[in-house]
């Protein structure tokens, strides 16, 4: 037992060393940031770089030895650039609030944890955010896996000048959080239509007769769930440590493999489009004149210049003439002369055609 108890305390006096080392290491890290961040403001350039911090990871899970596995190291470098850019300005970003959404989260797993927190209470507020200054970026739901395109994030993107520089790749879990932790007299569900929907055939199955309620997001309804022990909310982990609330049930989504994808934007102004990261995506939006074989003829360039489509949604114009708008995103930067050449064919077809951002695509 003695030489047990030897062994741990030598085991523990070489990880205290360690830590000594990476803190020391960490700390030569940010004096080198607070150098290359005078140099950018002396040039005038961003402090924050997505596809720099992106190739950053990237080359750090290549030379991974293990044990860590690469999703940790991707953590813990992202939480050490973001500790090493709040030293320059930390980034406000805006998000669907309140605290302890599933928005919340994805602006952390992109950002790291140092960032200014701005909790808006609908999608229409974090585009007002970012445009008007209040946000340095925003991040917003566009896409799951199960229900498809969120609608009034694509609406809002065609009708701003903000531009999508990142995105977020999120694997979610609802859970129906209450104040006891029971299914017993629940009289209504409270939620984002979006987890309402993820969840209806859970919520089919072992809560017919309760009542489901929209409310502005996940983490207001876990809020109002905590006020009243005959509601329910459906939300993450993270909102029911927020309110105090029991998890009554977990992961209710209809899906296991539910995931969230959600769109970093900005300014221009506040940062150009990120360069090539050697995994990218362009997002657009056109639309064509209403002919025979018009949506067809928008295809072939991508085909012809050997350019992948990974998404193509179509959404009404609102002109009262059966029009529409396709969202269309495509593998590649405009960088690369395939992909600006499919571009630049693609666009004389249209009769409409916006880029929405180009940037470096989620893990």
């Amino acid at each position: 037992m003695s030489d047990m108890k030897k062994d741990l305390s030598q085991l523990r006096a070489e990880i205290d060393a360690v830590d000594r080392e990476l803190l020391a290491a960490v700390n030569r890290r940010a004096s080198l940031a607070n150098e290359v961040g005078d140099i950018k403001r002396g040039e005038g350039s961003p402090v924050f770089r997505p596809e720099r911090e992106a190739q950053v990871i990237n080359n750090l899970q290549a030379a991974n030895p293990g044990p860590l596995k690469d999703g940790n190291v991707a953590t813990i470098w992202r939480e050490i650039m973001s500790a090493c850019r709040a030293l320059e300005a930390p980034q406000r970003v805006a998000y669907l609030g309140p605290a302890g959404t599933f928005s919340e989260q994805a602006a952390v797993q992109f950002f790291g944890s140092s960032i200014e927190h701005v909790p808006c209470v609908s999608f229409d507020e974090v585009f007002h955010a970012a445009t008007a200054g209040t946000a340095d970026f925003g991040v917003v739901a566009v896409e799951n896996n199960s229900e498809g395109v969120v609608t009034r994030s694509l609406d809002l993107l065609l009708n701003t000048p903000l531009h999508i520089v990142g995105e977020v790749s999120l694997l979610v879990r609802h859970h129906l959080l209450r104040l006891s932790n029971s299914l017993e007299g629940i009289e209504a569900v409270m939620a984002h239509p979006q987890a309402l929907a993820q969840c209806q055939g859970w919520l089919n199955k072992h809560l017919p007769n309760a009542e489901r309620r929209a409310v502005s997001s996940n983490a207001e309804g876990a809020r109002l769930a905590s006020t009243n022990p005959a509601w329910a909310g459906i939300a993450g982990e993270r909102a029911g440590t927020e309110f105090g609330l029991h998890i009554a049930a977990h992961a209710i989504q209809d899906d296991a493999f539910n995931r969230t994808r959600f769109a970093v934007i900005c300014l221009p102004q506040t940062l150009q489009a990120p360069q090539a990261s050697g995994n990218d995506c362009v997002s657009l939006v056109v639309s064509v004149p209403n002919r025979p074989g018009a949506v067809h003829d928008i295809l072939v360039p991508l085909k012809q210049h050997g350019v992948s489509m990974t998404r193509f949604e179509s959404r009404p114009a609102r002109s009262g003439q059966w029009e529409y708008y396709f969202y269309i995103d495509v593998q590649g930067h405009p960088s690369q002369p395939h992909v600006a050449a499919a571009l630049k064919d693609l666009q004389g077809l249209c009769a409409f055609y916006k880029v929405l951002g180009s940037y470096p695509v989620s893990d």
